[in-house]
């Protein structure tokens, strides 16, 4: 039977988690901060839809970004010396969590409910949250949002406004971190626009080996400060390694 969690129950090991659906480990409990802080150190985050109990996952295989071997399309390097937008890091997390919470064209609903969203602006509050805006003047056309433990970074979902909106935030955020030497993005599940993007899978275990050996490196006091990126900079860093 999948273990029903309460507020005090501590997670199974991630060894237990279902192979069908993949990853499913546990329901129930709460997101609170430290529920959600021991989740992410541990390789399990929650996925749901508004009406279920919080369920809770560790897939196996993986998928992440890993940060040595992505290099950003010349296309995409090439739209981004061209076009005007600019890039800022945690300038506004709540509108790109409400954007990237809006419905899919392909979709009736979306797995960011108004439980998720209070528990990552709680998260980005404490610093540990935090998101990377694409902007055309004053209108926000991209962004991704994600949770950072030490040197882990665990990308929750990103939008596009417009035409590679989405694509400008990850390859921007991807040289951001490369900056403090993160190894990767975990993307958790699988899918095809990640893996178009550069995204690939790697085992359960391997990426519990690199989750222990990261979550307590700390980054500089400033890295996370809010600020604007210098896109071009940051791609073309990623492009020549």
């Amino acid at each position: 039977m999948l273990p029903f969690l309460d507020s005090n129950s501590l997670f199974p090991s991630v060894e237990l988690a279902l192979e069908e659906p993949n990853g499913l480990l546990a329901a129930g409990a709460d997101l609170s901060s430290d529920r959600l802080i021991s989740a992410y150190s541990s390789g399990i985050f929650p996925w749901y839809s508004k009406g279920e109990p919080i369920l809770w996952w560790s897939p196996n295989p993986r998928t992440v970004f890993l940060l040595d071997s992505f290099k950003p399309s010349r296309s995409l390097c090439r739209f981004i010396r061209k076009c005007p937008w600019r890039v800022s890091l945690n300038k506004d997390f709540e509108q790109v969590v409400d954007c990237c919470s809006a419905p899919r064209k392909e979709q009736s609903g979306t797995w960011i409910t108004d439980q998720m969203k209070e528990a990552y602006l709680a998260l980005h509050q404490l610093g540990i949250a935090h998101s990377v805006e694409v902007w055309h003047d004053k209108d926000l056309v991209g962004g991704i949002y994600g949770v950072s433990i030490g040197h882990l970074f665990c990308g929750e979902s990103m939008f596009s406004a417009c035409s590679n909106g989405s694509k400008v935030s990850l390859a921007c955020l991807i040289g951001h971190l490369a900056t403090e030497n993160f190894p990767l993005i975990d993307c958790q599940m699988e899918n095809p626009h990640l893996s178009g993007l550069g995204a690939t899978n790697i085992s359960r275990n391997q990426y519990l080996e690199t989750l222990q050996q990261i979550v307590h490196q700390p980054v500089a006091q400033d890295f996370w400060k809010e600020k604007e990126l210098d896109a071009n900079q940051l791609v073309k860093r990623k492009s020549s390694e």
